[in-house]
């Protein structure tokens, strides 16, 4: 008989397989029954947003390669799960579900003789084996056996529970006992044993004791994966806060006296190391981000067992609470070193390129009072130069005065001997007052020959640099 075909009522009345419109989280409990032997394994996501679809898809291969129908199955875009029955009546149900920083797959047998015990090691449903090696770092593994047993003593959990140390508790308030040694097998799983007197009660929170579990486990393992970037973080953190140290007692004593080849020298180490510890700060706000939520989580957890003492075997929580006490508070203290040698780095920066700043601008007062010198000089030299200038031309025309006066002396001489000029005396001193007219007229237009060319040559200098 198929599946789809099968009326299996073990869990109460209500159907094994349930149409697939129905809520997820009402089905699959009503599809899960006692004893049951689970495992589960969660996987860090690399990049959640491209490998949570990409794990959807592995769910969906995983669910074709264990030949489950997909009228047997639902698949949505964080949750999945599908289920097959063989021949002799045991359950396989293989579920996933994608969270924010990892995803997650849990195998459910369920065996059809309720009588015969389970025990930890391979779910031996006929056939089973997991078909792929899910991407990313795996968080952590778990082998749960739920099983209907009377009182479970430490000298019968120890044989089943690898490690030194036993824990154990009593869960939810019902005559139900957890118990696990937090020790991984040889497979790399951590065992955890369910026992209680009743299977009703059993069945009733086997999926809330298992939910519990999975959440407690796979945010302890968060809360602790970034431990050795985090001690690797300290040691750095610790060599910066040294360096900078000796830096700074260094550029304190010579700030003074130091000439710009140091100023840029300091500026340019310092600069490398504040980028250093910059990447340094962002890589662990990313490792770091999810540890603070996640210790909340796994206290929660912890909480919501409503654990109550089994006689002579250690609490489950004092294990879980005793790791991760002070490990999210270290975290914090890590951010906040970083965050203070950055702040030191970028002051001490900033006072280096003040002091750089003040050597610019007193270089920049000194040449600006220089050239008001400069311009003062040539300022003086051109006024010179135009006292010289108007002197040469008033000699110039005094010079051109006499000479024009002399050879017009000659030409009037010449004309009384020739007997056409009564007086040349006379004649010549009536010429110099127009020798000099002529002479001052004749500067006047030079001049106004000369500023026209220069005026002109200018202009098409203008001209031709524009274009």
């Amino acid at each position: 008989m198929s599946v789809g075909q099968e009326s299996d009522r073990a869990d109460g009345g209500k159907p094994f397989l349930r149409r697939i419109h129905e809520p997820i989280k009402h089905f699959l409990p009503s599809s899960l029954d006692v004893p049951a032997h689970i495992h589960h394994v969660a996987h860090r996501m690399a990049n959640p947003p491209v490998d949570r679809p990409h794990s959807r898809r592995e769910f969906l291969h995983i669910l074709d390669c264990l030949a489950i129908r997909a009228d047997q199955a639902d698949v949505r875009e964080r949750f999945g799960f599908g289920a097959k029955l063989d021949e002799h009546g045991d359950r396989l149900i293989v579920a996933w579900e994608a969270h924010t920083e990892y995803y997650s797959y849990q195998a459910w047998h369920i065996p059809a003789d309720k009588t015969k015990p389970l025990s930890f090691g391979p779910i031996t449903y006929p056939g089973y084996v997991f078909p792929v090696c899910p991407l990313g770092i795996r968080v952590n593994a778990l082998d749960i056996v739920i099983q209907v047993e009377g009182s479970v003593t430490p000298e019968h959990l120890k044989p089943l529970l690898p490690g030194p140390h036993l824990h154990a508790s009593r869960v939810f308030g019902e005559d139900i006992t957890l118990a696990t040694s937090f020790t991984p097998d040889d497979d790399t799983r951590e065992r955890y044993h369910v026992s209680g007197r009743s299977g009703e009660t059993l069945r009733q929170y086997a999926v809330k004791l298992v939910d519990t579990i999975v959440a407690i486990e796979n945010y302890y393992h968060l809360v602790m994966l970034p431990m050795q970037a985090f001690s690797r973080a300290v040691d750095q953190i610790h060599d910066y806060e040294q360096r900078h140290l000796y830096q700074r007692a260094v550029i304190m004593e010579q700030m003074g006296t130091a000439t710009p080849a140091s100023l840029q020298k300091w500026l340019n180490a310092l600069t490398q190391d504040l980028l250093q510890v910059s990447r340094l700060a962002e890589s662990m706000r990313y490792r770091l981000s999810g540890a603070f939520p996640y210790d909340k989580i796994v206290r929660g957890n912890l909480e919501a067992l409503q654990e109550q003492p089994v006689p002579s075997i250690r609490p489950i929580s004092e294990y879980i609470r005793w790791r991760i006490t002070g490990v999210a508070d270290g975290y914090q203290q890590l951010l906040r070193r970083i965050d203070a040698m950055q702040a030191d780095f970028e002051a001490t920066v900033a006072v280096i390129r003040t002091q750089i700043e003040l050597r610019l601008q007193e270089q920049n007062l000194a040449a600006q009072d220089q050239n008001l010198k400069l311009l003062a000089s040539v300022d003086k030299t051109t006024r010179s130069q135009a006292i010289l200038q108007h002197t040469v031309e008033s000699l110039s025309v005094i010079v051109i005065t006499y000479y024009l006066s002399g050879l017009g002396s000659y030409i009037f001489k010449a004309l009384h001997e020739m007997g056409w000029l009564g007086n040349a005396t006379l004649a010549s001193a009536i010429f110099v007052p127009i020798a000099f007219a002529t002479s001052f007229g004749l500067m006047l237009i030079g001049r106004k020959v000369i500023y026209k060319r220069m005026g002109s040559g200018a202009a098409h200098l203008e001209r031709n640099s524009g274009s």
